[in-house]
Protein backbone atom coordinates (compact mmCIF):
# COMPACT_ATOMS: atom_id res chain seq x y z
CA UNK A 1 0.00 0.00 0.00
CA UNK A 2 1.31 3.45 -0.95
CA UNK A 3 1.29 5.94 1.90
CA UNK A 4 1.66 9.72 1.93
CA UNK A 5 3.27 10.94 5.11
CA UNK A 6 4.78 14.05 6.68
CA UNK A 7 8.18 12.86 7.86
CA UNK A 8 10.20 14.83 10.38
CA UNK A 9 13.85 15.47 9.55
CA UNK A 10 16.02 14.11 12.37
CA UNK A 11 19.35 14.85 10.68
CA UNK A 12 20.66 16.07 7.34
CA UNK A 13 24.39 15.52 7.26
CA UNK A 14 27.03 16.35 4.69
CA UNK A 15 29.08 13.20 4.24
CA UNK A 16 31.72 14.55 1.88
CA UNK A 17 31.78 17.00 -1.02
CA UNK A 18 28.29 16.89 -2.62
CA UNK A 19 27.08 13.75 -0.84
CA UNK A 20 24.54 13.98 2.01
CA UNK A 21 22.48 11.72 4.23
CA UNK A 22 19.05 12.71 5.51
CA UNK A 23 17.40 10.79 8.35
CA UNK A 24 13.60 10.90 8.53
CA UNK A 25 11.18 9.78 11.22
CA UNK A 26 8.46 7.74 9.55
CA UNK A 27 5.81 6.04 11.65
CA UNK A 28 4.13 4.37 8.65
CA UNK A 29 6.22 4.07 5.50
CA UNK A 30 9.28 2.68 7.28
CA UNK A 31 7.32 -0.41 8.36
CA UNK A 32 6.73 -1.77 4.88
CA UNK A 33 9.83 -0.91 2.85
CA UNK A 34 11.82 -3.62 1.07
CA UNK A 35 15.41 -3.27 -0.21
CA UNK A 36 15.43 -1.60 -3.61
CA UNK A 37 12.18 0.29 -3.16
CA UNK A 38 12.11 4.09 -3.12
CA UNK A 39 10.16 7.13 -1.94
CA UNK A 40 9.11 10.30 -3.76
CA UNK A 41 9.85 13.46 -1.79
CA UNK A 42 8.38 16.93 -2.18
CA UNK A 43 11.28 19.19 -1.25
CA UNK A 44 9.22 22.39 -0.86
CA UNK A 45 5.66 23.40 0.02
CA UNK A 46 5.44 25.46 -3.18
CA UNK A 47 5.16 24.47 -6.86
CA UNK A 48 8.82 25.24 -7.53
CA UNK A 49 10.13 22.70 -8.21
CA UNK A 50 6.85 21.16 -9.29
CA UNK A 51 7.64 17.45 -9.22
CA UNK A 52 8.63 15.22 -6.34
CA UNK A 53 12.12 13.72 -6.41
CA UNK A 54 12.78 9.95 -6.19
CA UNK A 55 15.21 8.57 -3.60
CA UNK A 56 16.17 4.97 -2.95
CA UNK A 57 16.14 3.76 0.64
CA UNK A 58 19.63 3.62 2.10
CA UNK A 59 18.77 2.14 5.48
CA UNK A 60 15.82 1.52 7.77
CA UNK A 61 16.13 1.48 11.55
CA UNK A 62 12.73 0.86 13.13
CA UNK A 63 10.84 4.09 12.38
CA UNK A 64 13.82 5.89 10.86
CA UNK A 65 14.50 6.07 7.12
CA UNK A 66 17.96 7.01 5.91
CA UNK A 67 18.47 8.41 2.41
CA UNK A 68 21.91 8.86 0.90
CA UNK A 69 21.88 11.39 -1.93
CA UNK A 70 24.04 13.48 -4.20
CA UNK A 71 23.39 17.16 -4.90
CA UNK A 72 22.99 17.26 -8.68
CA UNK A 73 20.28 19.86 -9.33
CA UNK A 74 17.80 22.32 -7.85
CA UNK A 75 15.71 19.74 -6.00
CA UNK A 76 18.61 18.05 -4.22
CA UNK A 77 20.21 21.45 -3.50
CA UNK A 78 17.02 22.51 -1.70
CA UNK A 79 16.96 19.19 0.17
CA UNK A 80 20.56 19.67 1.32
CA UNK A 81 19.56 22.97 2.94
CA UNK A 82 16.78 21.46 5.06
CA UNK A 83 17.31 21.42 8.81
CA UNK A 84 16.40 19.01 11.65
CA UNK A 85 12.87 19.65 12.89
CA UNK A 86 11.49 20.50 9.45
CA UNK A 87 9.09 18.13 7.69
CA UNK A 88 9.10 16.55 4.24
CA UNK A 89 6.07 15.23 2.39
CA UNK A 90 7.03 11.71 1.28
CA UNK A 91 5.19 9.09 -0.76
CA UNK A 92 6.02 5.39 -0.55
CA UNK A 93 7.04 2.66 -0.47
CA UNK A 94 7.19 2.58 -4.27
CA UNK A 95 8.33 0.12 -6.92
CA UNK A 96 9.54 -3.46 -6.78
CA UNK A 97 12.76 -4.12 -4.91
CA UNK A 98 15.31 -6.92 -4.80
CA UNK A 99 13.90 -10.43 -4.50
CA UNK A 100 16.02 -12.16 -1.85
CA UNK A 101 13.75 -15.11 -1.17
CA UNK A 102 15.07 -18.52 -2.22
CA UNK A 103 12.67 -20.90 -3.89
CA UNK A 104 11.98 -24.18 -2.13
CA UNK A 105 14.98 -26.47 -2.50
CA UNK A 106 17.09 -23.81 -4.21
CA UNK A 107 20.78 -23.81 -3.31
CA UNK A 108 22.22 -20.66 -1.77
CA UNK A 109 24.13 -18.67 -4.39
CA UNK A 110 27.44 -16.87 -4.05
CA UNK A 111 26.25 -13.26 -3.74
CA UNK A 112 28.18 -10.22 -4.87
CA UNK A 113 27.14 -6.59 -4.47
CA UNK A 114 28.49 -4.12 -7.02
CA UNK A 115 28.09 -0.34 -6.76
CA UNK A 116 29.23 2.54 -8.91
CA UNK A 117 29.36 5.92 -7.14
CA UNK A 118 26.08 6.96 -5.52
CA UNK A 119 24.68 3.63 -6.74
CA UNK A 120 25.79 2.30 -3.37
CA UNK A 121 22.75 4.00 -1.78
CA UNK A 122 20.27 1.06 -1.80
CA UNK A 123 22.86 -1.67 -1.30
CA UNK A 124 23.50 -1.14 2.42
CA UNK A 125 19.86 -1.87 3.29
CA UNK A 126 20.00 -4.83 0.91
CA UNK A 127 23.15 -6.18 2.56
CA UNK A 128 21.56 -5.98 6.01
CA UNK A 129 18.47 -7.85 4.83
CA UNK A 130 20.53 -10.52 3.04
CA UNK A 131 22.42 -11.17 6.27
CA UNK A 132 19.14 -11.46 8.19
CA UNK A 133 18.01 -14.05 5.61
CA UNK A 134 21.31 -15.95 6.09
CA UNK A 135 22.44 -14.97 2.58
CA UNK A 136 25.59 -13.12 3.57
CA UNK A 137 27.25 -11.57 0.49
CA UNK A 138 30.72 -12.86 -0.37
CA UNK A 139 31.92 -9.34 -1.13
CA UNK A 140 30.86 -5.79 -1.91
CA UNK A 141 32.67 -4.08 -4.79
CA UNK A 142 32.68 -0.28 -4.57
CA UNK A 143 33.80 1.91 -7.45
CA UNK A 144 34.36 5.66 -7.77
CA UNK A 145 36.47 8.15 -9.69
CA UNK A 146 38.73 8.84 -6.70
CA UNK A 147 39.13 7.67 -3.11
CA UNK A 148 37.32 10.76 -1.78
CA UNK A 149 34.15 9.59 -3.52
CA UNK A 150 34.12 6.09 -2.05
CA UNK A 151 30.96 5.84 0.06
CA UNK A 152 29.91 3.50 2.88
CA UNK A 153 33.14 1.49 3.11
CA UNK A 154 33.06 1.71 6.91
CA UNK A 155 29.39 0.67 7.13
CA UNK A 156 29.89 -2.44 5.01
CA UNK A 157 32.96 -3.43 7.01
CA UNK A 158 30.95 -3.06 10.22
CA UNK A 159 28.59 -5.69 8.77
CA UNK A 160 31.58 -8.00 8.46
CA UNK A 161 31.63 -7.93 4.66
CA UNK A 162 34.69 -8.22 2.44
CA UNK A 163 34.97 -4.79 0.82
CA UNK A 164 36.83 -4.40 -2.47
CA UNK A 165 37.60 -0.90 -3.77
CA UNK A 166 38.29 0.38 -7.27
CA UNK A 167 39.10 3.95 -8.29
CA UNK A 168 39.51 5.33 -11.79
CA UNK A 169 42.67 7.21 -10.80
CA UNK A 170 44.16 4.43 -8.69
CA UNK A 171 44.14 6.56 -5.52
CA UNK A 172 42.74 3.59 -3.56
CA UNK A 173 42.44 -0.12 -4.23
CA UNK A 174 42.20 -1.51 -7.74
CA UNK A 175 43.02 1.00 -10.49
CA UNK A 176 40.20 0.99 -13.03
CA UNK A 177 36.43 0.69 -13.28
CA UNK A 178 34.43 -1.38 -10.82
CA UNK A 179 33.46 -3.59 -13.77
CA UNK A 180 37.16 -4.36 -14.31
CA UNK A 181 37.41 -5.24 -10.63
CA UNK A 182 34.37 -7.51 -10.96
CA UNK A 183 35.86 -9.33 -13.95
CA UNK A 184 39.14 -9.81 -12.07
CA UNK A 185 37.31 -10.97 -8.93
CA UNK A 186 35.21 -13.56 -10.76
CA UNK A 187 38.17 -14.82 -12.77
CA UNK A 188 40.16 -15.56 -9.62
CA UNK A 189 37.28 -16.81 -7.45
CA UNK A 190 37.41 -20.56 -6.89
CA UNK A 191 33.81 -21.62 -6.53
CA UNK A 192 31.34 -23.99 -8.09
CA UNK A 193 28.39 -22.07 -6.65
CA UNK A 194 25.86 -20.25 -8.75
CA UNK A 195 26.70 -16.54 -8.66
CA UNK A 196 24.11 -13.82 -8.17
CA UNK A 197 25.05 -10.16 -8.58
CA UNK A 198 23.01 -7.32 -7.12
CA UNK A 199 24.00 -3.92 -8.43
CA UNK A 200 23.12 -0.25 -8.74
CA UNK A 201 24.85 2.39 -10.82
CA UNK A 202 24.86 4.07 -14.23
CA UNK A 203 23.30 2.30 -17.23
CA UNK A 204 26.68 2.04 -18.97
CA UNK A 205 27.95 0.00 -16.01
CA UNK A 206 24.99 -2.38 -16.32
CA UNK A 207 25.82 -3.16 -19.92
CA UNK A 208 29.37 -4.10 -18.99
CA UNK A 209 28.29 -6.18 -15.99
CA UNK A 210 25.78 -7.99 -18.16
CA UNK A 211 28.57 -9.08 -20.52
CA UNK A 212 30.72 -10.19 -17.58
CA UNK A 213 27.84 -12.12 -16.01
CA UNK A 214 27.30 -14.07 -19.23
CA UNK A 215 30.97 -15.09 -19.23
CA UNK A 216 30.57 -16.56 -15.75
CA UNK A 217 26.94 -17.74 -16.07
CA UNK A 218 25.91 -15.40 -13.26
CA UNK A 219 22.49 -13.92 -12.57
CA UNK A 220 22.38 -10.14 -12.31
CA UNK A 221 19.71 -7.90 -10.81
CA UNK A 222 20.11 -4.14 -10.93
CA UNK A 223 18.28 -1.08 -9.71
CA UNK A 224 17.83 1.30 -12.63
CA UNK A 225 18.35 4.97 -11.94
CA UNK A 226 15.99 6.82 -14.27
CA UNK A 227 14.35 10.24 -14.21
CA UNK A 228 10.92 9.65 -12.70
CA UNK A 229 7.93 11.93 -13.08
CA UNK A 230 5.06 10.62 -10.98
CA UNK A 231 6.69 7.58 -9.38
CA UNK A 232 3.46 5.56 -9.45
CA UNK A 233 3.27 4.39 -13.08
CA UNK A 234 0.77 6.92 -14.41
CA UNK A 235 2.85 9.28 -16.54
CA UNK A 236 4.76 6.61 -18.53
CA UNK A 237 7.81 8.84 -18.52
CA UNK A 238 10.25 6.17 -17.31
CA UNK A 239 9.58 3.19 -19.58
CA UNK A 240 12.44 0.95 -20.66
CA UNK A 241 12.43 -1.67 -23.39
CA UNK A 242 12.73 -5.25 -22.20
CA UNK A 243 12.57 -8.62 -23.92
CA UNK A 244 8.97 -8.83 -22.69
CA UNK A 245 7.88 -5.40 -23.88
CA UNK A 246 8.07 -1.96 -22.35
CA UNK A 247 8.21 -1.76 -18.56
CA UNK A 248 7.85 1.19 -16.19
CA UNK A 249 10.90 1.70 -13.99
CA UNK A 250 8.80 3.14 -11.17
CA UNK A 251 6.19 0.37 -11.22
CA UNK A 252 7.62 -2.88 -12.60
CA UNK A 253 11.09 -1.79 -11.43
CA UNK A 254 13.29 -0.16 -10.38
CA UNK A 255 14.93 -3.57 -9.92
CA UNK A 256 15.14 -5.70 -13.05
CA UNK A 257 16.85 -8.84 -14.25
CA UNK A 258 19.45 -6.95 -16.27
CA UNK A 259 19.58 -9.63 -18.96
CA UNK A 260 15.94 -8.76 -19.74
CA UNK A 261 16.76 -5.13 -20.56
CA UNK A 262 17.22 -4.40 -24.26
Amino acid sequence: MIIQEKAKILANLKIIDKYYKVVLFSSQIAKGIQPGQFVMIRVTETTEPLLRRPFSIHRVKRKKIEILYEVVGRGTKILSEKRPGEYLDILGPLGNGFDINLKSGEQKPKILLVAGGIGVAPLLFLAEQLIIHTLRPSAILLGAKTKRQILCEKEFKELGLDVKISTDDGSKGFKGKVTDLLRDFLSTANTQQRVTIYTCGPRKMFREISLISKEHKASIFGSLGEYLGCGVGACLGCVVKTKRGFKRVCKEGPVFDIDEIV
